[in-house]
């Protein structure tokens, strides 16, 4: 029996389990980078136009959107270390300023997506409440975009072999 289960192991069953095992730990590692980058832009965000709690307004208060672009951007920069370094470590490649660009244009892709769930939600649906905006961009639209990013790194972005 113990011959039967070392040949099984090596097989194709064995295969596919280790390639099931990779893609649960990586799904789950870009997962906590995904929600610690949301964390890191939101907050940051918020600190930049709202300042800290019972501190007055934040230092880009009068510039919003500039506080997302950049509260977006160096959330965007963790999340391709924390993607590089962590989630598909075994992977990434020599060529780092092509891979970071890379990261950059299917996170560009990614935000598209939503946007044009929210585009669909509001003007072919006529939906435009809060609640409709939410679940269109932040919802559904976040979600595609989310399964779109990860297909995209793992295929193009992070498809080398580790860096020792």
């Amino acid at each position: 029996m113990t011959h039967t289960r070392l040949t099984s192991d090596t097989g194709l069953i064995g295969r596919i389990r280790g390639a099931y095992e990779v893609l649960a730990r990586e799904v789950a590692k870009f997962g906590t980078i995904g929600l610690l980058a949301f964390i890191l832009d939101t907050t940051l965000y918020n600190y930049f136009v709202f300042g800290l709690p019972g501190g007055g307004d934040g230092p880009l208060h009068d510039i919003p959107l500039r506080a997302k672009i950049l509260a977006t951007a160096i959330a965007t920069v963790f999340s391709w270390l924390g993607n590089r370094y962590w989630t598909f470590r075994h992977r990434r490649t020599a060529a780092v300023a092509n891979e970071f660009l890379l990261f950059v244009w299917f996170n560009i892709l990614g935000l598209g997506i939503a946007v044009a769930c929210l585009g669909f939600s509001r003007y072919v649906l006529g939906l435009d409440s809060q609640l409709a905006d939410n679940i269109s961009a932040n919802g559904v639209g976040l979600v595609l975009g989310t399964l779109f990013r990860f297909w995209a790194y793992r295929t193009y972005v992070f498809k080398g072999d580790a860096l020792s």
